[in-house]
C-alpha cells in the first residue's frame, strides 16, 4: 500500500481505540501516524515537528483537556492544518458541533462516532476542504 505522506496526529484516551484507530489509517494507506494518549503528549508530537500535522483525529472528551480547546490551541500555534472529531455522542449532537465549530471558524472537517467507520473518514477527507490538504501534503 502507497504511503500518501499525509501526517496524522491521532489524539485517544483508551489505549485499545487507539491501535484500533492506527489500524483503519494503515489499512487506508495512512502510516505517517503520531499517536498521543492526551493533550500533553499531542504536544509534545507537535513540538518535535518542523511542520504542522496534516490532521488532527482526536477524541472529543480527553482526560486533561477537551479536543475542542485542543484543536484551538493547536491551531492558533500554526501545528493543525484540519481536524477530524470522534466522539460517542449521538449523530445529532455530532453535526451539530461539527456547524458551530465552523461557524466559529476552526478548521473541523467532520465529527464522526465512535469507534471510527473508516470510509466515514475517507468521505470527510474527500471532501472539498479535505482533497486541498491532500493536495497540500503531496
Amino acid at each position: 500500500m502507497q504511503d500518501n505522506k499525509f501526517s496524522i496526529l491521532i489524539v485517544e484516551d483508551h489505549p485499545f481505540q487507539l491501535i484500533a484507530v492506527q489500524m483503519h489509517l494503515n489499512r487506508l494507506g495512512f502510516f505517517r501516524l503520531a499517536p498521543a494518549l492526551d493533550a500533553n503528549e499531542a504536544r509534545e508530537e507537535c513540538a518535535r515537528r518542523t511542520e504542522p500535522f496534516d490532521l488532527l483525529l482526536c477524541d472529543i472528551n480527553l482526560p486533561d483537556t477537551n479536543g475542542v480547546d485542543l484543536l484551538k490551541e493547536l491551531t492558533e500555534a500554526g501545528q493543525i492544518r484540519q481536524a477530524v472529531f470522534l466522539s460517542c455522542r449521538e449523530a445529532e449532537e455530532l453535526q451539530a458541533l461539527q456547524n458551530t465549530l465552523r461557524e466559529r471558524g476552526l478548521p473541523v472537517l467532520a465529527c464522526l462516532s465512535k469507534p471510527l467507520d473508516q470510509w466515514a473518514l475517507m468521505r470527510a477527507l474527500e471532501a472539498e476542504e479535505g482533497l486541498r490538504l491532500i493536495e497540500q501534503a503531496d
